[in-house]
This record gives structure tokens, sequence and C-alpha cells, in this order.
């Protein structure tokens, strides 16, 4: 080899064998392919990877034992709800007896008095 400088131009020419440049533009195209293929796979690892995370926390917020502790607190509140609605309802039959007692004892002393009136008749004739 000669230690002559390189020119390189536009007006260069470049002989190459065929095989050569065949060879070259295979391995370009593999090479392009390769990056295709590899690109692909990385963003649908990720994409994989990215769905499993929310995935993942989403199931992680609610375990099982947390939705068994959710539907008991639930029937307890429900359980609570009726024992009050059940509580003002005895409340106001309460109420009720009381008035109902009143009535009664109003009554009795009313049927004493027709008694005593009805003997005072009965003994003046």
């Amino acid at each position: 080899m000669s230690n002559k400088p390189l020119n390189i131009g536009e007006e260069a020419r470049v002989q190459m064998p065929m095989k050569t440049v065949v060879s070259l533009i295979v391995l370009v195209a593999m090479g392009v392919f390769a990056y295709t293929e590899l690109t692909a796979r990385l963003v649908s690892l990720e994409t994989s990877r990215e769905l499993f995370t929310n995935d993942l926390l989403k199931k992680s917020e609610q375990v099982p034992t947390d939705k068994e502790q959710h539907f008991l607190i639930e029937d307890l509140y429900k359980t609570i709800k009726k024992m009050e609605e059940n509580k003002e309802m005895n409340m106001t039959n309460k109420v009720n007896i009381e008035f109902l007692r009143e009535q009664l004892d109003n009554a009795l002393e009313d049927i004493e008095k027709l008694k005593e009136k009805v003997r005072e008749i009965g003994k003046a004739y």
C-alpha cells in the first residue's frame, strides 16, 4: 500500500463486485428488520408490564379480606339501622300504650260511677 492521500469527491469512482453490493444491501435490510422487531418487542413488553402493574395496583387496593370486611361493615350498618327503626317503633308503642292505659283508667272510673248510679237507682225502687 502506498501512502497516497485518498481523494474522495463527486467524481470519484469505486468498483465493487456485485456480490459485495448485494451482501451489503442484504445486511442493511436484515439490520433494519432486526431493529424494527427488537423495538416492537420492547414496546410490547413495556406495555404488558404497565398493564400488569396497573392490574396489580388495582388488586392490591381491594384484596379479598378487604372486600369481606366491607361486606361485614355494610351488614352491620343495615342491622344497626333496623335496630334503630325498631327502637323508634317501640318508643312510639310505649307512648300509645301509656295513652291507652290512661283512657282505660278513665273508662274504668266512668264504669264504676255508672255502677254506683245503677245501684242507687236499684235501691230507690
